[in-house]
């Protein structure tokens, strides 16, 4: 999913694209709770769909903290 759902728009590394970078160091100074807001709920504006449909906030949480190993 993160290559080819995130990927897509982050960017393969996720290095920033249509969407911004997810790599660990611009991610560092963000919450927890501020992206999986991001990610459960999309973007107003911008082309991120929410996910909420597809994930649950525990596998959101996951997907964080492997983001944030990278």
């Amino acid at each position: 999913m993160l290559k080819h759902d995130c990927g897509s728009c982050h960017g393969l590394p996720p290095k920033g694209g249509l969407g911004p970078s997810l790599m660990p160091e611009v991610l560092a100074d963000k919450s927890d709770a501020l992206l999986i807001d991001a990610i459960q709920n999309g973007r107003a504006g911008t082309a991120m769909p929410p996910w909420k449909n597809f994930l649950t906030v525990d596998e959101t949480a996951w997907l964080i903290q492997q983001l944030r190993k990278r």
